[in-house]
């Protein structure tokens, strides 16, 4: 008899063909009711992460929140991480990476610790390293994650629910639909607040080098303040699948 295998388990055909016209939170509460306690989310605490993570506590107060600490961010997303900690009462489990940050930097030939010359290589030790330990430790069955279409072009084809062989989950993207403006208006509604980084002009947030993450010039998209100039667009943590990192 053939076993049914966790990735056939759902519909995700006429789930994501549902979810194009359902707005977030009823999408999140779809979630939480489907996978109770075997749900988990991810957050970078950027610049709009209170609006995922509202809607997320909203209906499930003990979700896990997986926050990669990769050892180069900004003083100010901590601090934003633990404002939002104290304010909405979050279960957060910080994957740090297993790098001295400064050896890191001397082993990899890095000598300006304000720049990256091999910006893929650092992502893959501090960043996508940390996020597959997490979810080998913590095996999800699903996995809500932050991301919008309107983002990049890397995030236009995205579904609302996939299956993602890497992780062996259901990545899920609630916001996927919403547009810079949709967010501002749920911020305002529920009065969550920005990164503090937001007022300095920087709209997408990761690590401290210039080389990662810069404040948006004008008319520029919110993404081009990453990695400015190289080309890429993703840090690898939103990939499903690994032949595609």
């Amino acid at each position: 008899m053939h076993e049914v295998t966790e990735r056939e388990k759902l519909d995700v055909e006429a789930l994501n063909e549902l979810f194009e016209k359902e707005q977030p939170g009823k999408i999140v509460q779809w979630s939480a009711a489907e996978f109770g306690e075997e749900l988990m989310m991810t957050s970078s605490f950027g610049d709009q992460a209170a609006v995922l993570i509202h809607m997320a506590v909203r209906v499930k107060p003990d979700i896990r929140v997986v926050f990669v600490d990769t050892g180069y961010l900004f003083p100010e997303t901590h601090r934003f991480m633990e404002a939002l900690r104290r304010r909405l009462n979050l279960r957060i489990w910080a994957y740090r990476t297993v790098n001295d940050p400064v050896a890191y930097l001397h082993q990899a030939g890095e000598e300006n610790h304000t720049w990256r010359k091999d910006i893929n290589a650092c992502c893959a030790a501090n960043k996508n390293d940390p996020m597959e330990r997490a979810m080998m430790e913590l095996r999800p069955r699903a996995w809500l994650r932050g991301i919008r279409r309107q983002q990049a072009e890397t995030r236009k084809q995205a579904a609302f629910i996939e299956w993602s062989s890497r992780y062996g989950c259901y990545a899920i993207s609630p916001l996927l639909n919403w547009t810079s403006r949709d967010v501002g208006s749920y911020m305002k509604e529920h009065d969550l607040p920005y990164h503090p980084l937001v007022e300095k002009g920087y709209l997408s947030i990761g690590c401290n080098p210039l080389s990662c993450t810069r404040p948006a010039q004008i008319g520029e998209d919110a993404r081009e303040g990453r990695w400015a100039g190289t080309g890429k667009l993703e840090c690898g943590i939103n990939s499903l699948d690994s032949a595609g990192l």
